[in-house]
């Protein structure tokens, strides 16, 4: 996009960000401050990046950075869609449609990220090594690590904690208290005494 209109790749970012917020409409995506402090920050967030980092670093040091960058960026994933406070744009667009589909959050976000690539090759922009690397690995990479950081939620006295599975409910995650809990006994299921992961 960056080729064709005189922003920079962080402004850029940002109105990708609200364009795919209207893609959550059709997908009944809960929106949360996580959500929109994601939508505004990440973009200017890479201007400085890009700034900081130079241009023109040797081979070995691009490899490091880009295997440092994908594996932080999936932690990174994992931890603050864990943290409750709403998911930001795209990764929202992966858990909806995860939640509607039924598919793998893996699957989802692979798919999106070859879309994506596609799309951003058309309007010529450069596809190498790392391109089609990122796009085939970040999906299970951030499936593993919202498995690793998903978050166990209290309920009622008596009952045993339940457990948020982030892979499965990953996309509700600005959930109103009070619907959380009229809905708790319809989820309070047990199976064999343990507690059922939500879905």
């Amino acid at each position: 996009m960056t080729r064709h209109v005189p922003l920079s790749f962080g402004v850029v970012t940002i109105l990708i960000s609200i364009l795919v917020l209207l893609l959550w409409i059709p997908l009944r995506q809960r929106y949360g401050v996580g959500t929109v402090l994601n939508a505004l920050l990440v973009g200017p967030s890479a201007d400085i990046g890009l700034w900081l980092i130079p241009a023109g670093q040797p081979l070995w040091m691009r490899i490091v950075f880009f295997a440092l960058g994908l594996l932080i960026l999936s932690m990174a994933t994992g931890l603050y869609i864990g943290a409750h406070f709403g998911p930001g744009p795209r990764d929202g667009l992966m858990t909806g449609l995860h939640r509607r589909t039924g598919w793998p959050i893996w699957i989802v976000r692979t798919g999106l990220e070859v879309t994506v690539v596609v799309i951003g090759w058309i309007l010529g922009g450069v596809v190498g090594v790392g391109t089609l690397i990122f796009a085939l690995s970040v999906g299970p990479l951030c499936q593993y690590f919202m498995r690793i950081f998903e978050i166990r939620m209290p309920v009622s006295a008596g009952s045993a904690p339940r457990r948020v599975d982030t892979q499965a409910d990953a996309g509700a995650l600005a959930l109103d208290h009070d619907e959380d809990r009229a809905e708790q006994p319809q989820r309070e299921l047990c199976e064999k005494g343990d507690p059922e992961r939500l879905e």
